[in-house]
This record gives C-alpha cells, sequence and structure tokens, in this order.
C-alpha cells in the first residue's frame, strides 16, 4: 500500500507541475495581449491613424528634395516680386526673373509644368489647366470672386470669400485680398552653391572648372577658386560656414563631455573598487554618487545646467559629463575589480611604490576596457549633443530646431539631418580606426 501510495503521489504531482505550466504558457500570452490592448486604447492608435494626413506627408517629403519659387503680386499696389522659398535673400533683383515667368508692368504671365499657366490681368488671376480648362480668380474690396469651368469644386481646390487656393502637381496658387502667389516647385536645392548676387551663379559644372583655370578673374584681385570659394562659404541662403562652425560646436561638446568624465571618473573608479578600497562605507558612497549621476538622464540635467548657467554648448558638455561620470565610474570600478592580482605583484616585487603599481601593474590591464568604452560614449554622445544642442542654443542641433520650427524651407532640414547621419558616421570611422590601432594592434586598413 504505501509504494502505491507513493506512485499516485508522484503521479498526482506531476499533473499539477504540467497544468502550472500549461497555465502559465496560456496565461503569458494572454497579460502580454492584454497590455498591448491598453496601450492601443491609452495611446489613440486609431485616432492617430484617423489623423493621418497622406498629403501633409507627401508635401513634406517633396519639400525635402525640391524647391518652391514664389511669384507674388501684391494685389493693392500690383507690384510683383519673385523669390527663392519666399526669402528675402533669395529675392530676385529688378530686371533678372526665370525664364519662365515674364512680367508685363500690372500684367504676367507664368508657365507651370505639363503646359498648365497662370496668367495676371489686372485684377484678375486665370489659371489654365490641361485637361481641366481655366480657372478665373478676381480679387476685390467685396471679397473673392471664383468661376471654375464646372459646377464642382473639385477637393483639389479650397475657396472662401477670403481666400482661395489650388493646389495642382503643375503648381499651387493662393489669393487673398492682400496678395496673390503662385508657387512652382523645382527639383533640387536651388541657390547650395551661390545666391542670386554671386557672379558665380547660373554658371554650369563645366563652366565654373574652366574659370578656375582661366587667368580671367571674376573678382578683381582674387583666384577664381578662391573667390568661388568665399561665395560659397559665406552664402546668405545655406549659410554654409555658420552650419560647419555648428558641427564643429557639436562634435565639441561630446568632445569635452566624454572625455572630462573620464578624467573625473578614473581616480574617483579607485574608491569604488573593493580591491582597491576596503572601506565598505566609502565604496557604497561613491558608488551611491555614480547611480545618482548616471540615473538622472541627460535631457535633465540639461535643463538643470541652463537654467543654472545660462544656454550655451558649454552648458551642454556639462551636461554629459554629469551622466558620463556615473557611468564611466560604475564600468571603470568594475574593471578594476576584475584585474590580475598577480601582474601587480609583480611589478610590487620590483620595490614600486603605490603609484608605480597602479601605472604599471594595473592601468596596462584597463587601458583595452577604458578605450573602448570612452570611444564608444563618444560615439553615442556626438548624436546626443545634436539634441542637447537644440535645449542649450548650441551646435547643429539649434540651426536643426530652427528649420523645423519656420515650416517651409524643409530642404534646410534634410541639408541638417544629412550632415549629422555623415559626422557621425564619420566619428564612427574614426572611433574604429582608433580602436583597432590602440586596442589591438592590428592595422587600420586591411
Amino acid at each position: 500500500m504505501p509504494e502505491v501510495a507513493v506512485g499516485i503521489d508522484v503521479r498526482q504531482h506531476s499533473l499539477d507541475l504540467f497544468r502550472r505550466k500549461r497555465l502559465f504558457s496560456l496565461g503569458v500570452p494572454l497579460i502580454v495581449l492584454a497590455y498591448l490592448a491598453y496601450i492601443f486604447v491609452t495611446f489613440d492608435f486609431a485616432g492617430v491613424a484617423s489623423r493621418a494626413n497622406p498629403d501633409n506627408a507627401r508635401t513634406l517629403i517633396g519639400d525635402s528634395y525640391s524647391y518652391k519659387t514664389h511669384v507674388t503680386r501684391d494685389n493693392r499696389s500690383g507690384a510683383f516680386s519673385i523669390a527663392i522659398e519666399g526669402e528675402t535673400k533669395g529675392t530676385y533683383p529688378p530686371g533678372m526673373s526665370p525664364e519662365w515667368v515674364k512680367v508685363d508692368d500690372d500684367n504676367a504671365v507664368v508657365e507651370l509644368e505639363g503646359g498648365a499657366s497662370v496668367e495676371f490681368i489686372g485684377d484678375r488671376v486665370r489659371m489654365t489647366l490641361p485637361g481641366y480648362g481655366v480657372i478665373e480668380v478676381t480679387s476685390g474690396s467685396g471679397g473673392i470672386d471664383l468661376v471654375l469651368p464646372t459646377d464642382v469644386v473639385p477637393d483639389w481646390i479650397n475657396a472662401s470669400n477670403t481666400r482661395v487656393s489650388i493646389t495642382t502637381p503643375s503648381g499651387r496658387v493662393q489669393v487673398t485680398r492682400s496678395k496673390t502667389d503662385v508657387f512652382r516647385y523645382a527639383f533640387g536645392w536651388e541657390l547650395f552653391f551661390f545666391t542670386l548676387d554671386s557672379p558665380f551663379y547660373g554658371r554650369s559644372f563645366g563652366e565654373l572648372g574652366a574659370l578656375i583655370v582661366s587667368p580671367v578673374e571674376i573678382v578683381p584681385g582674387k583666384p577664381n577658386l578662391v573667390a568661388m570659394a568665399e561665395e560659397f562659404w559665406t552664402n546668405k541662403m545655406w549659410r554654409h560656414g555658420d552650419v560647419a562652425w555648428a558641427l564643429f560646436e557639436t562634435v565639441l561638446m561630446a568632445f569635452l563631455g566624454t572625455f572630462g568624465a573620464a578624467l573625473i571618473a578614473l581616480p574617483v573608479a579607485f574608491l569604488a573598487a573593493s580591491n582597491f578600497t576596503p572601506s565598505r562605507w566609502i565604496r557604497f558612497a561613491f558608488r551611491r554618487v555614480f547611480d545618482f549621476l548616471r540615473g538622472v538622464d541627460g535631457l535633465i540635467w540639461t535643463i538643470i545646467l541652463s537654467r543654472a548657467f545660462g544656454p550655451g554648448p558649454m552648458t551642454g558638455a556639462l551636461a554629459i559629463l554629469l551622466t558620463d561620470t556615473g557611468s564611466f565610474g560604475k564600468l571603470f570600478s568594475e574593471a578594476l575589480e576584475n584585474v590580475d592580482d598577480r601582474q601587480i605583484e609583480g611589478v610590487q616585487s620590483t620595490g614600486a611604490s603605490t603609484l608605480q603599481r597602479q601605472r604599471f601593474g594595473v592601468m596596462p590591464q584597463i587601458t583595452p576596457v577604458l578605450l573602448s568604452q570612452l570611444l564608444y560614449y563618444f560615439e553615442s554622445n556626438t548624436r546626443s549633443a545634436t539634441v542637447i544642442g537644440a535645449i542649450v542654443g548650441g551646435g547643429i542641433g539649434l540651426l536643426l530646431t530652427q528649420a523645423i520650427s519656420t515650416q517651409k524651407d524643409w530642404e534646410e532640414v534634410t541639408y541638417y539631418i544629412v550632415l549629422i547621419v555623415v559626422m557621425v558616421m564619420t566619428i564612427d570611422g574614426i572611433s574604429a580606426w582608433l580602436r583597432r590601432r590602440l586596442i589591438s594592434g592590428a592595422p587600420a586598413l586591411h
């Protein structure tokens, strides 16, 4: 009987064990699904999807690789102006205009893509669209009148008594009581190299190459190559000189913050390592300091320091330094706790002092770890410095934020993002090269 009872108990225990595992295997997925459903409702995924506007997305993407020229008529004075992206710095001077714009006193004709055109005739605007017809818009003191070739207003026309907006693949027309704008889109980043007032504007790359070797100076007293470089560097639209300085500030923030943190954390890490500091209370105190420094995110430190010291790149560098001091202190102290004591004892047997034991017995062992972590954090902080710069007002992050806030020049936003990616890739390549050279001793190139 006892053997039978034992067998029954074992069998029952096995059944209970399988039942619990079955419940666990079913319960965990159900809990995960319930949590995902909670997130879906809480964050209003359905509402976000319903509010998404594909037209805005297409416009944003199109603006990133194209530019638009504004042809504007002041409806009160009848004066015309033509400007790239509507900026004063990109305004065509009197007597100069694109070949697709013809201005004759109060009248003008703007040719658009696909055979479309816009005519300014007195206070009337006539837009001709192949396949649709002629749209007439008249602006007066009583409001804006719209005449269409059909009785149905298409969805690409928004009209009211004070404003009419016509958006087509060929271009866009916007009429208000005060002014009329015609927007024509074109591929590329206009005025990227030279502005309208530059003597090198409008020349092809072949012509510019010929000017470099030509003895005839376009700008008196300067070789053509030097003059081109100066015109490019001082470009008032794209501000290449300011952008280069902003990139330098971003890298400098990351460099000062990262390497400054390493210089502080390395000696302090000895006080947090159990094999170098016997006192438990001292180790506990310094480890908690490291926890506090790295526990507060770098962006939080940025906000705190910007209130204390004001905006600027140095504030961003200090924010990185504080966060990384905590991270490096933990990493370096753990590396110190894993050193080989035999190597230290070998140095000690030669009669070396305490400082010499650390220099020749400890540092060679932890240097690969230190350099690897240092270079990795420098890479990461280069990206972080972009965001931090947007908060403290320094570096490429500030320019990027300013370009986004204007809501018009998205090709500038693309330009800055491309530069940030190139900067990060460059730092990554340099970091990998240094790791191979300084740590593993492998050749830099294969």
